[in-house]
């Protein structure tokens, strides 16, 4: 049942009785197209690892939604500054489809870290990887055009760009979905 995230640890070289130990902090839970993990507002208690399905983190601006990012399988999920911090979300993330995730509590995360150094290094290591993938969307916002930011999502998560519905990638880019079908054109 846990196949996926056991093969995901296994892959970055825990033993068998860390992983049985890994495997057992995490529960399975079903969620339904826009099902929410996570509504702006609430606070996140979970961090998720997609075994199935899409991902939308999204906020509203002026009555508008807009997408900030997509999770895919295979990756994990969570409102980072809500759980680190135990403040309300400033975002939501609902399910684009159906989906399945493997979570883990704050508590269970927390008991982890501290009796697995090795749990300790990988919670540490993916807490950079968000802070360096938001920091980076931030700057990409602010200097680039969308088509240099289509072009760099092109170049460095292309497997990104092969899930995620046009409109939402068009949001992400802050441009209309017309306009990344001119950006797509053009850029081949």
């Amino acid at each position: 049942m846990m196949e996926k995230l056991q093969h995901y640890f296994e892959s970055i070289g825990f033993t068998p009785e860390e992983l049985d130990q890994v495997l057992h902090a995490f529960t399975i839970k079903q969620y339904k197209k826009n099902d929410f993990f996570i509504e702006e507002g609430k606070t996140s208690k979970h961090i998720g690892f997609i075994k199935k399905g899409l991902f939308q983190y999204f906020v509203i601006v002026d009555g508008n939604e807009r997408t900030t990012y997509v999770s895919i399988e295979n990756t994990f999920l969570s409102s980072v500054m809500s759980f680190i911090s135990e403040k309300p979300a400033l975002e939501s993330v609902r399910a684009l489809t159906e989906a399945e995730v493997y979570l883990i509590s704050k508590t269970a995360l927390k008991k982890l870290a501290n009796e697995l150094p090795k749990f300790k290094d990988f919670y540490i290591s993916l807490l950079e990887s968000a802070v360096c993938g938001i920091d980076s969307s931030r700057h990409d916002l602010i200097v680039l055009s969308a088509e240099q930011r289509y072009e760099k999502m092109l170049r460095e998560e292309p497997h990104l760009l092969q899930h995620i519905p046009l409109q939402h990638l068009a949001s992400m880019l802050g441009v209309t979905p017309r306009h990344l079908s001119r950006i797509r054109s053009t850029i081949r």
